[in-house]
C-alpha cells in the first residue's frame, strides 16, 4: 500500500524508479544545508561524479563515508601518498586517481575557508545572498547546466586552489544542498522544499 502511494507522487523525472534514487529525490536534493562536514561530502561526490552518472555514486555513497573518514576536511586534509594508493585499491569508489587526489587538495582549500570566513557554510551561501534561490521550472528540461552565481561560484573556487569545480558541477552541487530549489513545479516536493527555504 505505501509502495502504491510513493508512486503515486508527481515527481521530477529524472528521479526514475530506482529506489535508491527515488529515496535521494525525495529526503535530500533541494533541502538547505548548512553543516559543513555535509557540504564537504556533496563537494567531493559532485566531483567523483563527472563523467557518471548519479546513481552510480549513491550506491557507492557509504563506501565514501567510510573511505573518506565520513568527509572529515581536517582527516582528508592529511592523507598522504600511501593513502591515496590504499584508496586506489578500494573498490568500492571511484578509482581514479585525478579525483582522489582532487578531493585531498579540496580538502585542505576547504580549511583555509574556514578559516578566513568562520565556515564554509558562510562562504558558500553568499552566492545565493543567504537564500535558496526559488526557481519554477515546468518541466526538467527548462532546468540549465549552470547559471550566474554557478559560474561565480566555481570561478572563486579555482582562485582558491579547488579542483572538479567547474560551473556545470557546482551548479549540481548547489541544487542537491538547496542553494536553489529546482524541483518542477508539479512535483510534490517542489512546495514543501520552498516551505524549508523559508525557514
Amino acid at each position: 500500500m505505501k509502495e502504491a502511494a510513493l508512486a503515486k507522487k508527481k515527481r521530477c523525472a529524472w528521479s526514475g524508479t530506482e529506489p535508491l534514487y527515488v529515496a535521494y529525490h525525495d529526503e535530500e536534493w533541494g533541502v538547505p544545508i548548512h553543516d559543513d562536514r555535509v557540504l564537504f561530502e556533496f563537494l567531493v561526490l559532485e566531483g567523483a561524479q563527472a563523467g557518471l552518472s548519479w546513481s552510480t555514486i549513491l550506491r557507492k555513497r557509504d563506501a565514501y563515508r567510510r573511505a573518506f573518514d565520513r568527509f572529515d576536511p581536517r582527516k582528508v586534509a592529511r592523507y598522504d601518498k600511501r593513502k591515496v594508493a590504499a584508496l586506489l585499491a578500494d573498490a568500492g569508489i571511484v578509482r581514479n586517481r585525478a579525483k582522489i587526489e582532487s578531493a585531498i587538495k579540496n580538502a585542505r582549500a576547504f580549511l583555509d575557508v574556514q578559516a578566513e570566513f568562520g565556515s564554509f557554510d558562510a562562504y558558500q551561501w553568499r552566492f545565493v545572498d543567504g537564500r535558496p534561490i526559488q526557481n519554477r521550472r515546468r518541466a526538467v528540461g527548462d532546468i540549465p547546466p549552470r547559471t550566474a552565481q554557478s559560474d561565480a561560484m566555481s570561478k572563486d573556487l579555482k582562485s582558491r586552489g579547488f579542483t572538479f569545480v567547474g560551473s556545470t558541477i557546482l551548479y549540481a552541487h548547489m541544487q542537491a544542498i538547496g542553494m536553489v530549489n529546482d524541483h518542477v513545479v508539479d512535483c510534490f516536493r517542489h512546495g514543501e522544499v520552498a516551505k524549508l527555504g523559508r525557514g
